[in-house]
């Protein structure tokens, strides 16, 4: 098992019987919870290259506390923040990181950072609590997309509503917002790409969110 407190579980979608896990370790581990044994594997942010004779007990994902975790919706996919400042996606059937570079995600949660990833969205997006905003990223390129701003105090958690594609945030001002994608007008079907204004040209590159509260 792990040598610190664990902060943070999340089930595969793809498989109903693994269950991956963070820890105050460093480390985030994948578990067949039909199996009484070991885990099925250690993740490694360096991918076995740093030291090769190291045992797999050595590996770690984070240089820090791994306190957040979530699957993509396909299960294809495991995204994990640590208290070293850093978002890592990992391919969660090889194990591999992926070296997707998010810059630098600050995190100073000692307790378990509860993250969301969008679903049915394209791209998928990952929307991270970050002080008292909701920072948004996209999850296969690490781009930050913009900066969810309404709360007054820390955000602790968000999750994503698939069926209306809808964000909620919980902060330590004892405020719920819920996000809902900015309405857009129809592109006309003669026109141009080169001559549409950005919005139109790439939708999801500009803040297209906002709180509901804004709609009067």
């Amino acid at each position: 098992g792990h040598r610190q407190e664990v902060l943070a579980v999340s089930w595969s979608p793809r498989h109903e019987y693994v269950l991956a896990t963070g820890s105050a370790d460093g480390r985030v581990k994948l578990w067949d919870v039909r199996r009484a044994s070991g885990c099925l594997s250690t993740l490694d942010q360096y991918n076995g290259e740093k030291s090769k004779a190291s045992s797999e007990a050595a590996n770690t994902a984070h240089n820090g506390r791994v306190n957040g975790l979530c699957y993509t919706s396909d299960g294809l996919h495991l995204l994990t923040v640590g208290t070293d400042d850093r978002m890592r996606l990992w391919n969660s059937s090889t194990g591999e990181n992926t070296l997707v570079n998010y810059g630098k995600v600050c995190n100073e949660s000692r307790k378990g950072l509860k993250f969301a990833i969008s679903c049915g969205c394209n791209p998928e997006f990952a929307f991270v609590p970050y002080g008292s905003t909701v920072a948004v990223y996209t999850v296969f390129t690490g781009e930050l997309i913009t900066m969810l701003r309404g709360h007054y105090s820390t955000v602790n958690c968000c999750v994503f509503q698939p069926h209306f594609q809808e964000l909620y945030s919980g902060s330590k001002d004892c405020n719920i917002l819920a996000w809902i994608p900015a309405p857009r007008d129809p592109v006309p079907d003669d026109t141009s790409e080169k001559c549409l204004p950005q919005q139109h040209v790439n939708p999801a590159y500009e803040d297209a969110w906002s709180s509901s509260d804004d709609e009067g």
